[in-house]
């Protein structure tokens, strides 16, 4: 079984109605990460970042973070 991390930042954003370069000035981070991070393309990301995005967007961690696996989606 293989794992994988998925981020839901897009969704969350579509949800909230909140573009990227409003979240980027709300939280402080550049676009360029924030799309890399919404892209799956972060191979890391710093608590304090995640605590500002759930801030920022009012949601926890776990609405923007999730774990699959490539046989089965783990709840």
């Amino acid at each position: 079984m293989s794992l994988k991390i998925i981020i839901r930042l897009d969704e969350v954003m579509a949800r909230r109605k909140i573009r990227l370069n409003e979240l980027s000035k709300r939280v402080g981070i550049t676009e360029a990460n924030l799309s890399t991070l919404k892209n799956e393309h972060a191979k890391a990301i710093r608590l304090s970042t995640l605590l500002s995005l759930c801030e920022v967007l009012n949601c926890k961690p776990g609405d923007l973070i999730d774990v699959e696996s490539s046989e089965e989606k783990i709840v």
